[in-house]
């Protein structure tokens, strides 16, 4: 189960790892699902033999935004939860790197940390995530990305209302709630 934090605990996290994910299998049968789902049934995807024989991967490899699509149940299980939040929305990307592909049978996980929180009016904080998804016993990541959501909140429990936001972050977020 995921820790709970408030919206001003976790805004004194900013700039810190929050949270790594348990392990996650990409096996073949996850591979071929999202083939389906996406439409992309390219043979270094799904065709074992094939890929082995014609490819640099030994077999075959996970779709890219397969890897990419893992983040949300990364994200429930290796991050804070926040009991205040309403809703998390899925803001978008600023930044994706696909590093290394992540081959069936392959272990991968996502470690996160916490680059940004800013208050967007009375009711929203834009969480800005550094994610890396790390592939079990290989140097370089399947992927990282930098991910922006929204944590939606009833107003009442904004930090300000309750006195909690202090020092130097409380002034940049008079500017932010404007």
């Amino acid at each position: 189960m995921p820790r709970m934090m408030s919206l001003s605990e976790l805004l004194t996290l900013v700039g810190t790892e929050i949270g790594v994910s348990d392990w996650i299998t990409v096996d073949q049968a996850m591979i071929d699902k999202f083939a389906d789902a996406t439409h992309d049934h390219q043979f270094i995807h799904t065709d074992p033999e094939r890929a082995a024989a014609e490819t640099p991967f030994g077999g075959t490899i996970a779709h890219g935004f397969l890897s990419l699509s893992l983040l949300s149940a990364m994200n429930y299980e290796g991050t804070p939860q926040v009991p205040e939040q309403q809703m998390g929305i899925n803001y978008g990307f600023d930044k994706i790197r696909f590093m290394s592909p992540v081959k069936s049978g392959a272990r991968v996980r996502g470690r996160f940390m916490l680059n940004d929180m800013r208050f967007r009016g009375s009711s929203m904080a834009m969480l800005t995530y550094g994610v890396t998804v790390e592939i079990e016993g290989e140097r370089k990541p399947a992927l990282t990305a930098e991910w922006l959501t929204i944590c939606q909140f009833d107003p009442k429990d904004h930090p300000k209302n309750l006195g909690q936001i202090t020092g130097s972050r409380a002034a940049s977020e008079s500017s932010v709630n404007t």
